[in-house]
């Protein structure tokens, strides 16, 4: 398998074997050495199932004592900036791609370079890629990923007969053949105002490409642009066949309507999962979202990279880097991979035996993709995917014949913001 490149913003091209494991392989014991004391851990894995992977891979540390200091996923995200300048822990949980360099460059994140002399071997090129910053040090060690994919019921679609659509055009027209039947097409929320981003990103992706979309999250392209019109014509187009009132509704409510067969499918990432009580798994299933321009075909997708970074002002560093190498450890991620079936685990000496059907079917998904983004608020600014971003897909969904006035909005702060 050929190893993909990076780009500038660090999402990744080519045979998207970033964090593929190559073959089942044993698993290593945890690392030597480590700091004494305690390491502290500042943790988004609010949702009982990965705060639970999480616990049980760190109570398998055999270094310092861990404490994990847990926050509600959306307020970590939203307050990172305030709390690396503030008092962090030692540790704390983060993404790959522009969100990880933007705090090293602001000098807010540790330099564990030393760290990826012992681990590099584990990882692929293209993950060490990803971890590193414009000085070509790392800052991030990279644990699981998930792919972006429509999520679906075997059961419900056999009883109807319905098939993975190909084209735009044959996801309406089943859309419209759900409804007849008494579903909701399109499972959809956005309470929390980061969940819409991945129906952006897709749909970028499929009209305009995958290097028109990471030049926009840039701040290369105008917002004005017809292309990025096109983009939320298309989607006011969808919007019909979404569950409506999404404002008011979490993505785990809506992957519950999923799971209850209320509504038809569901684009979002694979910790969707989670949602789903365990003797159900094997009934979930997942496409690709279809093909809109034959010029890109489906060729993108959405595949975040999650993982761990120590802050500049860690009180524990020695501890801190011997609980990084511990996570890095294969016998670390199978550990949260079974627990947590939407994860994939990073490590190339992963044991994927233990993979459910869903599982291998996410890693197949990614291995095929040949451009790989990491999500929109981890693909450009954090100020601008937090004060922009999210309230204005908010306010498209709720008011989505205003397009034109939106995007002139967006571009004269997104002017403001890249200068």
């Amino acid at each position: 398998m050929g190893q993909p490149m990076i780009t500038r913003r660090g999402a990744l091209l080519g045979a998207a074997a970033f964090c593929v494991p190559a073959a089942p392989a044993g698993c290593g014991g945890p690392p030597g050495g480590s700091g004494a004391g305690t390491v502290t851990v500042g943790s988004n894995a609010s949702d009982a199932v990965p705060k639970k992977a999480l616990q049980q891979v760190v109570d398998g540390f055999g270094g310092a004592t861990v404490r994990i200091d847990t926050v509600d996923h959306n307020t970590f995200q939203e307050n990172i900036n305030r709390y690396l300048r503030g008092t962090p822990d030692d540790v704390f949980t983060w993404f790959s791609g522009y969100r990880m360099r933007f705090f090293a460059e602001q000098g807010l994140a540790t330099d564990v370079s030393d760290v990826w002399r012992r681990i590099g071997g584990d990882y692929t090129p293209a993950l060490k890629a990803a971890s590193s910053a414009a000085d070509g040090r790392q800052y991030f060690v990279p644990f699981t990923y998930y792919p972006w994919a429509v999520f679906y019921r075997k059961s419900v679609w056999a009883d109807r007969d319905y098939r993975p659509p190909k084209t735009l055009d044959e996801l309406t027209a089943l859309a419209g053949r759900m409804k007849r039947d008494g579903l909701i097409p399109i499972g959809f929320a956005d309470k929390d105002g980061w969940p819409a981003m991945g129906t952006f990103d897709i749909l970028n992706m499929r009209l305009n490409g995958y290097d028109f979309h990471i030049s926009l999250m840039s701040g290369k392209e105008s917002w004005t642009d017809r292309r990025v019109k096109a983009v939320f014509d298309t989607w006011r187009g969808l919007l019909t066949h979404h569950q409506p009132a999404a404002l008011g509704r979490t993505w785990q409510e809506a992957a519950q309507s999923l799971a209850r067969g209320q509504t038809g499918m569901y684009l979002l990432g694979m910790f969707v999962a989670q949602q789903f009580p365990p003797r159900e798994l094997d009934d979930l299933d997942l496409f690709t979202f279809p093909e809109i321009n034959p010029k890109y075909g489906t060729d993108a997708i959405d595949a975040p990279i999650d993982g761990y970074m120590i802050s500049a002002k860690a009180r524990n560093v020695e501890g801190a880097k011997a609980l990084l190498e511990h996570l890095a450890a294969a016998s670390s991620q199978n550990i949260a991979t079974e627990l947590d079936p939407g994860t994939l685990a990073c490590s190339a000496k992963a044991d994927t035996r233990g993979y459910t059907p869903l599982q291998q079917r996410g890693a197949d998904l990614v291995s095929g993709a040949r451009h790989i983004a990491q999500f929109l608020d981890r693909d450009t600014r954090p100020d601008f995917a937090s004060t922009v971003m999210i309230p204005a897909l908010q306010r498209f969904i709720g008011r989505p014949d205003d397009i034109d006035a939106l995007l002139r909005d967006i571009e004269a702060q997104k002017t403001n913001i890249f200068r």
